[in-house]
């Protein structure tokens, strides 16, 4: 009897340790792809895809085919949140990632506006649409896969490590462009943009081989077993919980709006208003993204300390003091300073980030955790993250200053924190771990 349990305290952690690996690389490989795209149309879209138009004009139509990755977002919440909640956290994650992979390597390939005019744009603009129903799909499963089989008391950290796919994500497109950049220089703009895109179908093949070796989460295990899976699952969180989708969606507008103008705005800015150069700038991110390797799970582990809406409110508090610091370190045109602004712009994101999947997470029944947590989560790309950098260019286009879009941010943080106080409190209780064991001696998924 001590053996059998032994072999089951041992192929537990085994698949405790799996599900964080595939749950972390998975988020990395969709991340890379979604933050690529936010890269390219910051430094190359505007003039291959929209040329013609004045550089206001272009940026922004460039910005607008990102928004609307971040609209598709709670569409694929909604498709995947669905499947993730009747058929379960493993299959539905696999299919999100060739998704995102299948669409990140078509924009590597798509024609540029000068070989076929209108229809570059137009094809783009799908290809980006895929990319967010893929994207809006994959957080909700990744973070129950991971969060689902640890325990109650480490669900903030656990939760946090596929949230370090974003920073994985970001320094990895970041590096993937800076070297295509210096390798293809003056021919970047020709091919050598493409070459990130195209990369994107090897790591989706890591990813698939990982994720495939992972068993399904002991919590939804659970609702198999007891036969309480849900019909309609998003239907029924829409109808009893709207509130802590809202309040979900409300609470990262102090995280995700200003984190798109931090990683895709100020590359915009920092090189036609400030004066530095593509390379500075891609130098400063990676700095501050692979800072977030630690930050983020440092976080999400403090959360369970000392309580998630304790740590969620401090990095929203912290946000709001840094809106007008940040914007006048970048203004001094000093690169030190410059360097300072950018890595601290990310921890403080980070404080939100890294406590932010287990909150959301938790406010909802495991029967219905994936299409609640994935809609309250990405509601957010529609009020937030998708129109931040076009909301920041407009007011930098009007007004000829930074002080409007710093406004803007701390506007985002005090929204966030009214959300934070409305937003329900629901205990929760981990599954145990053993019944997905089970499960999967009998043969069930």
């Amino acid at each position: 009897m001590a053996t059998l349990t032994h072999d089951a305290d041992m192929i537990m952690r085994s698949q405790r340790r799996r599900a964080v690996i595939a749950s972390t690389v998975g988020t990395t490989i969709e991340w890379y792809d979604f933050f690529l795209y936010g890269t390219a149309a910051a430094l190359v879209f505007p003039q291959l895809f929209f040329p013609g138009s004045s550089p206001y004009a272009g940026v922004l139509a460039a910005f607008g085919t990102q928004f609307v990755g971040f609209a598709a977002r709670p569409l694929g919440a909604a498709i995947f949140g669905h499947f993730g909640d009747r058929v379960g956290r493993k299959a539905t994650l696999v299919t999100t990632l060739m998704l995102m992979g299948v669409a990140t390597f078509l924009i590597g390939l798509l024609p540029t506006h000068a070989t076929i005019g209108l229809a570059a744009p137009v094809i783009l603009t799908f290809l980006r649409l895929i990319q967010g129903i893929g994207v809006g799909g994959e957080w909700g499963g990744s973070v129950l896969l991971s969060m689902e089989w640890g325990s109650a008391k480490r669900r903030g950290f656990m939760a946090s490590w596929p949230q370090v796919g974003v920073p994985l994500g970001l320094l990895a497109s970041t590096g993937m462009v800076k070297l295509m950049s210096s390798v293809s220089g003056d021919s970047f703009e020709t091919w050598g943009w493409r070459v990130p895109f195209l990369a994107s179908i090897v790591l989706v093949a890591v990813g698939l081989y990982v994720r495939l070796r992972v068993m399904e989460s002991p919590d939804f295990a659970a609702v198999k077993q007891t036969q309480t899976v849900v019909k309609r699952p998003v239907w029924e969180v829409i109808k009893t919980q709207p509130r802590e989708i809202l309040t979900s969606a409300f609470i990262r507008m102090s995280e995700q709006a200003p984190f798109y103008l931090f990683i895709t705005f100020v590359l915009t800015y920092g090189t036609k208003e400030i004066g530095f150069s593509r390379d500075q700038l891609l130098n400063y991110t990676l700095v501050a993204a692979a800072l977030g390797l630690f930050s983020v799970p440092f976080f999400g582990h403090l959360s369970d300390l000392i309580g998630r809406r304790l740590m969620y409110g401090i990095g929203i508090v912290a946000t709001a003091l840094f809106a007008f610091p940040y914007f006048a370190l970048l203004n001094a045109k000093v690169p030190g300073l410059a360097l300072l602004a950018i890595v601290v712009s990310l921890v403080v994101h980070d404080m939100q980030y890294g406590p932010q999947a287990a909150l959301i997470a938790e406010n909802f029944g495991t029967n219905v955790r994936y299409s609640g947590a994935g809609l309250g989560y990405q509601f957010a790309s529609v009020i937030a993250g998708g129109p931040a950098p076009l909301i920041a260019a407009a007011i930098l286009n009007s007004t000829g200053s930074s002080i409007g879009i710093s406004w803007y941010i701390v506007g985002c943080c005090v929204v966030a924190m009214v959300a934070l106080i409305l937003m329900p409190r629901r205990e929760q209780s981990a599954a145990d771990p053993t019944i997905a064991l089970q499960q999967n001696a009998s043969g069930v998924s």
